[in-house]
């Protein structure tokens, strides 16, 4: 038997079990409360009887409410920002108890928050169980609403409806009655859905689900429910099997942990087909199944995402970031001039190689984090104090090496090539420059950049493989253009007294990016570490310039001093974490706050959100060049704009959670909410002040109302 049909032979049983017998009367009298009207919503109590059948113990009635256009309320788990209605039935007669049932909702997204509830009508139905069977029923509720459009009003009101003795039914009530029980989601064992199972990771930021049904699903929606003060972002739902496999997954906001139980899910799928089960909780967390697409007819998404991204890892080889690459890439032309076809061909194919290669070693390690339930993103071993200082220490012998103050090669093979990136004939020099080249490619966001990561850390294993292969193949596509076309070097002059100049130059811009990255490790991790992790560094070049020493004391001397800053810079950060304030600067910015939003939008206030961080340097780019100059900086810091800075320099969780919401993984994110604009603007990684000027008006609004937010306060 067909899932619908066995909801609707379990919705007729409930129906009965209620009381309500439909059948034609030949005097029908309305059998409803008095009216509380407003200009957005209209509220009556409205009962299936006109009156209370002899011996009846129940009877079927419902809170009917009407909304304006642009208005809703909210379901018995409302999301983010909500109030669920709230009855009291105190002051009712020959009432034991009342249930009030629940319709099954529809999904709200208002601020970046994701809100359930109900717009335009709703009826939720009301179980009521008498006292004294067969005697008249005086029923009174006390009622508390919050309805919402662009600003959120508290309702409280009385309702009164008195049921005598009698056994007429009104058939247009009981009608309204049962169409909304039947959207009440089924329970039990007959409602079409086997091996249910979720999983819910140890820190709490992510709930993953899956389950079968008999009958494939269209377009489902999953609600879930964790606790009061739970707040979840929207579903990621992927369908395979052909359709009859349901997998998804929910952001975790935020959670109350004194509140938090195991999650309670409600599936959707149209109006006919609501459900609602307990699962299973697994130790593992389910995969997605391969679903692909349609983004474009006869181009399946998987495909279009790995062209989006091999776009987005071109066009990181012209953005700001590209000044501290640009001197590793110079130093492979300008070695190339001394050798042949051949060998450049080799050589930028191991550059090429080396790109590659840091990209598969990224993806490994993005998809073992995010199966251990980590948050994870580009860029963010910039959050990591001992890849900063590794980073640094690299730099500073490529640096060192450049200025010719390291001449000799140290015994690694790997240490060797590093610091003759330079010199030789063996191509570990060209693999190293692709690696660490693309490595410090990986502060900048890019156009497409950012839809092609959050698809791929979004999805399975296979999807972030392929869409990093394409960001590397599309990083790489100078050096495969060099190696196609080896003649290119040859617009470079010939090797000369000019080369000593350009390698002074190289090493100043690899001194300068040293410095920028400890400047960062400063943000990071505090200045107590990072004086620490200079002083070991320099001691460090000291003894690779100082040739007096035998070589195994140096030899020892050097690993310690390796391995020093990487261990101090772990450890020493603890002593230095904490909140960072915003940024101080030409902008008046107030501190992150994503509930805030929500508030200053819902009083008429157009918000400014910008997630940064040190390490970004398409950031740096957009303050300096858009947002901190005229006319953007006057009106940021106007009286008609809050300017919220969300500084990322540090892991997290709130950040990390909001930009997730936003499909995003990367930096920089800008967005403008507004009355205008309760979703938001998200504006392009690169800024331009005719498009902050746009989204600011867009967002606005005329005059500004004061309101109660959902908090009720």
């Amino acid at each position: 038997m067909l899932p619908s049909i066995r909801l609707r032979a379990c919705l007729i049983a409930r129906i009965f079990v209620l009381g309500i017998g439909i059948f034609i009367s030949g005097h029908v009298v309305a059998a409803t409360s008095n009216d509380y009207s407003t200009s957005a919503i209209t509220v009556r109590l409205i009962s299936a009887q006109d009156g209370v059948p002899l011996g009846a113990e129940t009877l079927s009635a419902g809170l009917d409410l009407t909304l304006e256009e642009g208005w809703k309320t909210y379901w018995r788990s409302p999301g983010e920002v909500g109030i669920p209605p709230q009855v009291e039935w105190s002051g009712s007669q020959n009432v034991a108890d009342v249930e009030l049932l629940w319709p099954a909702p529809e999904r709200f997204t208002a601020f970046g928050i994701e809100n359930f509830g109900y717009h335009d009508t709703v009826v939720f139905p009301l179980r009521i169980t008498l006292e004294r069977a067969g005697e008249p029923v005086d029923l009174t509720a006390n009622v508390k609403l919050l309805i919402c459009s662009e600003v959120c009003v508290p309702e409280v009101f009385d309702l009164t409806l008195s049921l005598p003795s009698g056994s007429a039914i009104d058939t247009v009530s009981a009608s309204r009655i049962s169409t909304y029980l039947s959207r009440v989601p089924a329970e039990g064992d007959q409602i079409g859905v086997s091996d249910v199972v979720a999983f819910v990771d140890e820190k709490k930021t992510t709930l993953t689900l899956e389950m079968n049904g008999e009958v494939p699903f269209g377009e489902p929606d999953v609600f879930a429910e964790l606790g009061a003060g739970t707040a979840l972002g929207k579903p990621d739902i992927r369908l395979g099997e052909g359709g009859r496999r349901l997998w998804a997954q929910i952001p975790i906001l935020t959670v109350l942990d004194e509140q938090y139980h195991d999650p309670v899910l409600t599936v959707t799928d149209g109006v006919e087909r609501a459900l609602t089960v307990t699962p299973e909780l697994l130790l593992a967390r389910p995969a997605p199944p391969f679903k692909l697409e349609q983004l474009v007819p006869g181009l399946d998404k998987l495909a279009w995402i790995a062209l989006v991204a091999f776009l987005g890892g071109l066009i990181l080889n012209v953005m700001p970031c590209v000044l501290p690459v640009l001197s590793i890439k110079l130093s492979s032309a300008i070695k190339a001039q001394t050798r042949g076809a051949g060998a450049v061909r080799t050589g930028f194919l191991f550059a090429a190689g080396g790109v590659m290669s840091f990209m598969w070693f990224l993806a490994a390690v993005l998809y073992a984090l995010q199966l251990s339930g980590v948050a994870v993103g580009w860029g963010l071993q910039f959050q990591n104090p001992s890849f900063l200082a590794l980073m640094f220490i690299v730099l500073a012998i490529f640096s060192t090496n450049l200025f010719g103050l390291i001449e000799f090669s140290l015994p690694s093979p790997l240490q060797s090539r590093l610091s003759n990136v330079g010199s030789g004939s063996r191509h570990g020099a060209d693999f190293a420059t692709g690696f660490f080249g693309a490595v410090l490619a990986t502060p900048c966001s890019a156009p497409f950049l950012g839809t092609a990561i959050a698809f791929a850390l979004a999805g399975r294993g296979v999807d972030i493989a392929i869409v990093f292969t394409a960001l590397g193949a599309g990083l790489a596509l100078p050096y495969l253009l060099a190696a196609l076309f080896p003649g290119l070097v040859s617009v470079f002059p010939k090797p000369g007294r000019w080369m000593v100049a350009v390698k002074l130059l190289l090493g100043g811009l690899l001194l300068g990016t040293a410095l920028w990255l400890l400047w960062v490790l400063s943000g990071v991790a505090g200045p107590l570490p990072t004086i620490v992790i200079l002083g070991l560094s320099l001691a460090l070049l000291a003894i690779l310039i100082r040739r007096p020493f035998s070589p195994a004391p140096r030899y020892l001397a050097v690993g310690v001093l390796v391995v020093l800053p990487l261990i101090s810079a772990h450890f020493l950060m603890r002593e230095s974490l904490g909140s960072q304030p915003p940024q101080k600067g030409q902008i008046n910015w107030v501190a992150f706050d994503r509930g805030g939003i929500a508030r200053l939008v819902s009083q008429g206030e157009v918000v400014f959100v910008d997630v940064t961080a040190d390490w970004c340097l398409t950031c740096k780019a957009n303050k300096a060049l858009v947002l901190e100059r005229d006319p953007v900086l006057s009106t940021l810091n106007g009286d008609a704009v809050v300017a919220m800075q969300a500084d990322w320099t540090r892991p997290d969780d709130r950040i990390s959670r909001f930009l997730e919401t936003n499909d995003r993984y990367g930096i920089p994110f800008n967005a403008v909410y507004g009355p205008n604009a309760p979703n938001g603007i998200v504006l392009s990684e690169i800024l331009s002040s005719q498009d902050v000027l746009e989204a600011l008006r867009s967002a606005g609004a005329v005059g500004t109302q004061n309101v109660i937010l959902g908090n009720g306060n």
